[in-house]
């Protein structure tokens, strides 16, 4: 049954259990210990004595015995003579008790002395044997009374103080755990605060222990979530800018629409540039929702990685770019770069950078575009990127004052890098020669038996 509690009863019953465990094996030893001890000391005492009466014939004769033998009787001690026969001659007032084979090979001279214990009358004697005459074994017993009474003492004694230390460790466990946990429970509350409050605030750290880590890892989580809050609610504002502008443009104009056709309708060319600023719109849209739709599956759908030339993803990146930026050059120069990847997120992201490469070019402007040595090479003509717009151009839902009055979503940069990271390569922003913007995209390569060093000769496209 699993014990379910505080955090510092769990630690007292734990030192509690810890303590008993160990009391009883310290008090286990002690008892066998001194049992074995006083057996032993009587074991010694008692053949000592049996040998020393032995060797006086006086002392053992059974039907008038001297007064040594009536102080035995005094000191709770018992007599006999055990013949190799296995008689057993005893005065008559002592409790008859069979000779056993060992007692009996010690009056054969077999044996210099033997020890048992036996019960009389309810009473438990230690009984020692020793030579008496050839043929004949003096046997000389003593009651395990008094022994049996210390050893019940000591066992009280140990079982009365090893309580009490259990129940001492278990006080000072659970005052130890009260103070020792008392960072935890400060933390449990500062989180539990957070929780009901969804204040973000970081916890005040104190000290350089575990608890002190444990808090200084959660300010890292909080930092992490306030992080992602920010984005979101950036998101939420992006998006909705950037979905209210394109649908307000299309409902005025279908607005116009349906005015014009109430009235006698419009020009074939009015109609025309009308439909073409709604189908724009359109594309806006769907720009939009499919660059929120890749972050999303950037971060909960596992990739589908397959063989892929990127010289193959620009070419077909660039003609998609070129027909719809016109007016805009494009200078192209790729080299065969085979590499493990999903094709389709690889050409979304080279997309991104040739559209912005576009969207800042001014009329008549060059884009170049270049593939060596596995890293790709976006330059624009643009008025390039600012100083302080360098480190955050990759950020989601970033848009720099001079690009919120243009068409975009801001999330085209930070998909770029998305799938760089995704495939193990990397993505970074600077200036190019001529002044404008440019972006690198560096991807890891891998051979393939399709991509072999004979047909790796370059590839150049014209603007």
């Amino acid at each position: 049954m699993r014990f379910r509690g505080t955090l510092a009863a769990r630690v007292a019953l734990l030192a509690s259990i810890a303590v008993a465990l160990s009391v009883a094996g310290v008090a286990a030893a002690a008892y066998l210990t001194v049992q074995h001890q006083l057996v032993s000391t009587l074991d010694q005492s008692l053949v000592e004595r049996a040998a020393r009466l032995a060797r006086n014939p006086e002392a053992v004769r059974l039907s008038d015995p001297p007064a040594s033998m009536w102080m035995l009787e005094i000191a709770d001690m018992r007599y006999g003579v055990v013949y190799a026969d296995g008689r057993l001659d005893e005065p008559s007032d002592n409790s008859s008790v069979d000779p056993s084979p060992e007692e009996v090979a010690v009056a054969a001279g077999e044996r210099e002395y033997s020890l048992r214990t036996v019960t009389s009358d309810g009473q438990r004697w230690r009984v020692a044997a020793v030579g008496l005459q050839p043929g004949t074994a003096f046997v000389l017993s003593q009651s395990l009374d008094a022994t049996e009474e210390s050893l019940r003492r000591l066992g009280l004694i140990l079982t009365t103080f090893g309580l009490l230390g259990v129940v001492g460790a278990g006080i000072a466990g659970w005052a130890v755990a009260r103070n020792g946990l008392r960072p935890v429970r400060r933390l449990s509350e500062a989180v539990a605060e957070i929780a009901r409050t969804e204040r973000l605030e970081p916890i005040a750290v104190q000290g350089n222990d575990e608890v002190s880590r444990l808090a200084v890892a959660f300010n890292t989580m909080l930092t992490a979530l306030e992080g992602s809050r920010r984005r979101q609610r950036q998101l939420v504002a992006d998006a909705g800018h950037e979905l209210r502008t394109p649908l307000t443009s299309m409902r005025t104009n279908l607005d116009l629409l349906i005015q014009a056709d109430s009235r006698g309708g419009l020009s074939e060319e009015a109609r025309a540039e009308l439909m073409a600023d709604v189908r724009f719109q359109i594309d806006e849209l769907t720009t939009l929702i499919g660059d929120l739709t890749e972050l999303a599956r950037d971060d909960h759908v596992e990739a589908r990685l397959q063989p892929v030339d990127l010289a193959d993803v620009v070419e077909h990146a660039v003609e998609r770019v070129r027909r719809r930026a016109t007016g805009i050059g494009f200078d192209v120069h790729v080299e065969p770069h085979p590499l493990t990847g999903e094709p389709v997120s690889l050409e979304r992201a080279v997309t991104n950078l040739l559209d912005n490469a576009a969207k800042w070019s001014p009329p008549g402007g060059v884009v170049t575009v270049q593939l060596a040595d596995g890293t790709l090479y976006v330059a624009d003509e643009g008025p390039g990127i600012a100083e302080e717009d360098l480190p955050q151009v990759f950020e989601r839902f970033y848009r720099s004052p001079e690009s919120r009055t243009m068409p975009g979503s801001g999330l085209g940069l930070s998909i770029v890098r998305a799938v760089a990271e995704r495939h193990g390569g990397a993505a970074w922003a600077g200036a190019a020669p001529g002044g404008g913007a440019a972006f690198w995209l560096r991807l890891p390569a891998k051979d393939y038996p399709a991509f072999s060093e004979g047909s790796a000769s370059p590839v150049i496209l014209d603007a």
